[in-house]
């Protein structure tokens, strides 16, 4: 499987990287963390290391290191915004269970 974006994530990665002149992509991880397990970490990649998975999404590269891929394949990212809140969104068909904050989950 992979790891996708939809339009609307693409669209803000693309003019992230573009205020920002320079990045490969969007790297994508899992760190353990929270009162489930794991947490996702999101950052904007300015290389691709060699053991890098590498998923191209709506012209956009996703940058996953291979620990982080088995808790992340056939994630769907999106970004919202509702109101005065705004981020990515991660669809992810491994999660089990999340905490009551959502900012952790279980595999």
């Amino acid at each position: 499987m992979a790891i996708t974006l939809t339009a609307a994530a693409a669209e803000r990665v693309r003019k992230f990287l573009a205020q920002r002149g320079k990045g490969e992509g969007l790297r994508l991880g899992v760190r353990t963390s929270g009162c489930s397990g794991k947490a996702y970490v999101i950052e904007y990649a300015d290389r691709i290391e060699p053991e890098d998975l590498v998923f191209e999404s709506h012209g956009v590269k996703l940058i996953v290191d291979p620990k982080s891929h088995l808790f992340l394949d056939g994630t769907e990212v999106d970004y919202t915004r509702e109101g005065l809140n705004e981020g990515f969104r991660f669809s992810n068909p491994n999660v089990k269970d999340t905490c009551g904050c959502g900012e952790s989950f279980n595999v």
